[in-house]
């Protein structure tokens, strides 16, 4: 064994297996299973951050609404109380791959955006959800020289799009947070916030309850039916919910709208959450500014204090299980862990002897496109959007809008449903055998990259043609 694979070994032997987030108590009050047949104006599956900023929009647009949310299992168990607590204002998953798709509606869609992350934080004013926000703005770094043009390339384009990125040297990023590792970095200081992803989701449950949301957790939707006159039927284990209107926001889940499978992909993601650190280590580090981090590498980490300055580190592999498997015992990966620890103790040499408390997996809905997808079926009684690819805290409300909108409910925006990212749908994932090959063959790829210098093979080069670049 190596020094520092027995290093990470030690640093996560005590580690829960749970989420940080999920661990410290604070959930809400059990809403009932839904039994016998109901009715509403809308129905909204997923008790996530897609479904509840559903609910909760469709109650401020139009407060007459009857809105009932179905969660199979707990509000905010799933992605929305296990991610890192990034809240981005980017719709398109960064403003590069944005602008490789959608060149002509950019400048468009990061106002949109902009608009968006403002109103979250308006949001939790307004209810009084203490969500832990901190508008510290996001630190892009480069850990090998080779991805300093990409940073660079990333910064002029954000700067035409009317941001004011900062491109830091060596030596001044790591002013702002030091590391051994870092050769340069950009810092977003404007579109991203940090939260706390389970106090965000039940506290915009909260906020829909106290509009006159009903609520039905330990319900699984198993089926849908179109009826004849124009509603649609929600089958679930113990009764029914007929709706006028559908939403469904069941994110990396099997899609209850079958032809949408075809377009997400469920990957499952790992992250840590160390110990507190004390006023020395946490002066060893500077991080003065509080941003989240992230770095250039293809196999990227993620990483931000908490508000009793713990490190949450995540990232680094993106697992994918045969036949689009999703199963609890999946959220634990020993090598995924240790992994992330011996990655970690090379980030923060200084941090020697630290120990994680809590290590967690979770599912991200994955599209080709790695941003959100939109449709509607049941002659536009029923909308659903997905595919996020793990920049969702914050665009699942713009997703929200857009559902919303595509339902013909109150408080339509042209300037969302006339997008050209809204009217298309991503290149599909082909069906197994060849999904699994062709989404293993990317992940060796982009390992394979980050060992080359970031030279990519011809499997990630004809991915690039194709628009299909998988660059994080």
């Amino acid at each position: 064994m190596s020094p520092g694979r027995g290093r990470a070994d030690g640093a996560i032997a005590d580690a829960e297996p749970r989420a940080f987030w999920l661990a410290g108590g604070g959930w809400p009050e059990a809403a009932p299973v839904l039994a016998g047949a109901r009715d509403c104006d809308l129905a909204v599956v997923g008790g996530g951050y897609s479904g509840l900023w559903t609910a909760l929009r469709a109650k401020e647009r139009d407060p007459s609404l009857d809105v009932v949310l179905v969660e199979a299992e707990r509000i905010g168990a799933a992605a929305s109380g296990r991610n890192g607590g990034f809240c981005a204002a980017s719709l398109t998953h960064g403003v590069l791959n944005g602008m490789a798709r959608w060149p002509d509606d950019m400048h468009e869609l990061e106002r949109l955006g902009w608009e968006n992350l403002q109103a979250i934080g308006e949001t939790l004013v307004r209810y009084g959800i203490d969500a832990e926000w901190e508008l510290t703005g996001e630190l892009s770094v480069a850990t090998e020289e080779w991805q300093l043009a990409e940073m660079n390339e990333e910064a002029e384009v954000a700067f035409e799009l009317g941001w004011q990125p900062v491109l830091l040297s060596a030596e001044a990023v790591r002013a702002q947070v030091d590391s051994p590792t870092y050769v340069g970095g950009l810092w977003d200081r404007e579109g991203v916030a940090m939260l706390h992803p389970a106090k965000l989701a039940w506290g915009l449950a909260g906020a829909c309850r106290a509009l006159g949301v009903r609520f039905y957790e330990g319900t699984r939707v198993s089926n849908i039916r179109h009826n004849e006159n124009g509603s649609v039927t929600l089958g679930t284990p113990r009764g029914s919910l007929t709706a006028r209107h559908v939403a469904l926001g069941t994110g990396a889940f099997p899609p209850l709208l079958k032809r949408a499978r075809r377009y997400v992909a469920p990957v499952y993601d790992y992250a840590m959450a160390t110990e507190p650190l004390s006023a020395a280590r946490l002066d060893s580090l500077g991080w003065r500014h509080r941003q989240g981090l992230g770095d250039y590498r293809n196999q990227f980490h993620y990483y931000r204090l908490t508000a009793d300055d713990r490190i949450v580190w995540g990232g680094h592999d993106a697992v994918y299980h045969f036949g689009n498997r999703v199963r609890p015992e999946l959220e634990q990966r020993r090598a995924a862990f240790a992994a992330l620890a011996e990655n970690f103790f090379t980030t923060f040499p200084q941090l020697e002897g630290l120990r994680f408390t809590h290590a967690w997996g979770g599912v991200v809905d994955t599209s080709t496109r790695f941003c959100a997808f939109f449709e509607s079926a049941c002659e536009g009684r029923l909308a659903y959007a997905a595919g996020y690819t793990g920049l969702g805290v914050g665009a699942t409300r713009f997703g929200a809008e857009v559902m919303l909108d595509l339902l013909g409910l109150p408080g339509a925006d042209p300037a969302r449903t006339g997008l050209a990212m809204v009217g298309s749908k991503p290149f599909p994932f082909p069906p197994e055998p060849l999904r699994y090959g062709a989404i293993g063959l990317t992940r060796r790829g982009m390992a394979r990259a980050d060992r080359r210098g970031g030279r990519r093979g011809a499997w990630l080069r004809l991915l690039d043609r194709l628009k299909l670049g998988f660059s994080a």
